[in-house]
């Protein structure tokens, strides 16, 4: 069991090598590109306008 080579032994082996120092400043920068670019992205995005319906109520000026 000490030795896992199979399937299982892959995911481990990654986080062990991303989590070493020089490896996880790279890895972090990465996930903060990620981050920040999809929320630029997210950000970026038109809402869909209402096609038809009614349209805005305004209220009575006094």
């Amino acid at each position: 069991m000490e030795n896992d080579t199979g399937p299982a032994g892959k995911p481990r082996s990654l986080v062990r090598w991303a989590i070493t120092p020089p490896q996880s400043y790279a890895v972090y920068f990465l996930a903060l590109v990620l981050v920040a670019g999809l929320s630029f992205y997210v950000g970026s995005l038109k809402p869909k306008k209402a096609v038809g319906g009614p349209p805005p109520v305004t209220a009575p000026s006094n």
